[in-house]
């Protein structure tokens, strides 16, 4: 009876739903507790749930889950909970995944890092992407792998036992089978939509976060229309259907080349770019495409990859994590942004990273985020270039500049005869910016004919994540990318009226944005931070003032302006304009002392600019 109402109630759902839950790549932050991520939310939903309310109003009232779709969403949420209703578990223990591949990867990472066996089992047929091999030999994961007939088969273990199968229903698990209680992690796999891991038992709870964290870093949750189709069929309790739009083979491979030739000319390059189901999906795929490349070429030498402490969050969490998990891998700062040079502090590390004979992978922005600043880049180049000597004389090995072109995915760096194209470079840019103008999470990579052997590698390690864009990502970016340049124009129009506006109204604010000299260059961003004028004796009453003052002057923005201003945290859309602060979204992850605790505002091709002007002087005169 229970189980009739739950399914009758998603019914319901799924016909009330905003269309946002599908639409939207970001979130509202006004509305977000990051330590309540999809508890507060699931919270809400099942207090509808007891009131059998699913009104399309009481829906839209409902607290964001994430703030961000990658990590999560209402729906994914909501397939979780429907889940663990099945099963009368806590929906904490249900997590879905785009992968197939992440869930394992994740029991994986934290039983390497507890120093804990981890045993296989899977019925069927693993997938052909899954390469044990590389797993053991690059990540270092530890693992037996043993195939199963059913679990009665199942044998005493000395650590954690995963369990995989595949299946083309939302079910329920038999937990009360009597080898059952041996499985500590079930994860099902289910054709084109992703899988979903289930922790099962008290003994292995405190995985939870740790699984939560490989999603949020290295991949991404079950897209919101995959989980839609799930949803679907579960309360159907039906196969799962094809995906919506029904993208056959043949146009999912027209999609693909469309993509792949927009991304070459808009970069200016040749080599086949890689597309990924995230920016942090195919930033994974290159730091350990990149690890596997040292591996087998640079036998026993230590990588090191160079990073901004204060770049996005993502970015520094990921490679710190990556770091931690693989002995002869280390992070080292690289300071960038106020008054640090970037250049001259890279050239400092380059050479004694030479000198070390270890091997260098730099990571960057540019522009930097959340400061926009641009480095010389002829000096940057000279930098690159610069042919360095070990301790003992012999040539050093030439590093790797790995570039995150999200702010400016229209600047031509690595073709022929552009800044970087004479050292080894690879780019990459997360596509829920422009280029799908915030409507899915795909990203891509491209690399210049002189990183051209490394790309095998990268797309080994994307495949083997199973982090490959799905086929609706990919139809999104079809339909996106060929207006993107246009779109950057535009954008950046707008950006530059605004901000020579709020210079005007308000000069005691400090606002950082390229120069017309770097916009003539061709870096033409539509995000600026502004650093608000502030008052106090001291240096902690100065920073708390500023502080409030941001969040006035947001909540004012989303409050006269609420179909176009949001508090979110995007780049790129399509229309309106959006704040947010980096300290507290964008550099979650970062060191407290390296985060930017200023306003940092993005702004679309398409937007009120004289009603943007108007309240932004209301706030102006009320300070």
């Amino acid at each position: 009876m229970e189980e009739n109402k739950m399914l009758d109630y998603i019914k319901e759902v799924l016909e009330n739903m905003p269309p946002g839950w599908v639409g939207l790549t970001t979130h509202r932050l006004d509305i977000f507790n990051e330590n309540l991520a999809k508890t507060q939310f699931l919270s809400e939903f099942q207090n509808l749930f007891n009131d059998n309310n699913s009104d399309a109003s009481a829906l839209k009232e409902l607290p964001t889950a994430y703030d961000y779709i990658r990590l999560g969403h209402p729906l994914s949420c909501i397939l979780e909970w429907a889940i663990a209703h099945l099963n009368a578990i806590n929906p904490e223990r249900v997590i879905s995944f785009s992968s197939k591949t992440a869930p394992i990867l994740a029991v994986l990472r934290k039983n390497l890092l507890d120093h804990k066996n981890t045993q296989i089992l899977y019925k069927g047929e693993l997938p052909g992407f899954f390469d044990a091999d590389i797993l053991q030999r690059v990540y270092g994961y530890k693992f037996v792998l043993k195939k199963v007939d059913s679990l009665s088969s199942i044998s005493n273990f000395n650590g954690s036992t995963i369990f995989i199968s595949q299946q083309d229903e939302i079910s329920t698990i038999d937990l009360t089978l009597p080898k059952a209680a041996e499985i500590d992690f079930f994860i099902t796999m289910y054709t084109n939509l992703g899988s979903v891991l289930v922790v099962n038992g008290k003994q292995s709870e405190n995985y939870i976060s740790d699984i939560q964290h490989v999603r949020r870093r290295e991949t991404i949750a079950m897209t919101p229309i995959n989980c839609l189709t799930a949803l679907k069929s579960l309360a159907s309790q039906s196969s799962i259907a094809p995906q919506k739009s029904n993208i056959d083979s043949y146009q999912d491979e027209t999609n693909k080349i469309l993509v792949l030739d927009s991304i070459k000319e808009i970069t200016g390059t040749s080599i086949t770019p890689l597309v990924a189901s995230s920016g942090l999906s195919i930033q994974y795929a290159i730091m350990m495409g990149l690890i596997h490349d040292a591996l087998d070429n640079h036998k026993g030498k230590a990588i090191k990859f160079i990073v901004p402490p204060n770049c996005y969050g993502g970015t520094n969490d990921q490679a710190r994590r990556v770091a931690a998990c693989i002995n002869n891998v280390e992070v080292v700062d690289l300071p960038v942004d106020g008054d640090n040079n970037m250049v001259q502090s890279l050239d400092a590390i380059l050479n004694k990273i030479a000198n070390e004979d270890a091997i260098p992978y730099i990571i960057a922005e540019i522009p930097t985020n959340p400061r926009v600043e641009v480095p010389n880049l002829q000096k940057l180049k000279a930098v690159l270039s610069a042919s360095r000597k070990t301790e003992k004389g012999e040539l050093a090995i030439d590093p790797v500049f790995i570039l995150d072109q999200t702010f400016c995915p229209n600047v031509h760096f690595l073709g022929e005869g552009e800044i970087l194209s004479t050292v080894r470079a690879i780019s990459y840019a997360s596509g829920s910016k422009f280029p799908s103008g915030g409507q899915c999470t795909a990203g891509y990579c491209v690399a210049n004919n002189k990183a051209e052997a490394l790309m095998d590698n990268i797309d080994t390690h994307l495949r083997l994540c199973n982090n490959e864009a799905t086929a609706l990502q990919t139809e999104i970016l079809a339909k996106q990318l060929p207006s993107m340049n246009r779109r950057i124009q535009d954008a950046y129009t707008n950006t530059r009226e605004f901000v020579t506006f709020i210079h005007d109204t308000l000069p005691g604010a400090k606002i950082n944005f390229v120069s017309e000299e770097l916009a003539q260059q061709g870096f033409t961003p539509s995000v600026f931070s502004l650093d608000l004028p502030t008052k106090g004796t001291t240096a902690e009453e100065r920073e708390s003032y500023k502080r409030a003052l941001n969040l006035k002057l947001i909540n004012l923005m989303i409050t006269e302006i609420p179909h176009e201003s949001k508090y979110c945290v995007s780049y790129g859309q399509l229309h309106g304009c959006y704040w947010t602060i980096p300290a507290t979204s964008t550099q979650g992850t970062t060191k407290e002392g390296d985060k930017d605790y200023i306003a940092r505002v993005s702004l679309s091709p398409n937007m009120d600019m004289e009603l943007h002007k108007k309240v932004f002087l209301d706030f102006v005169g009320s300070i």
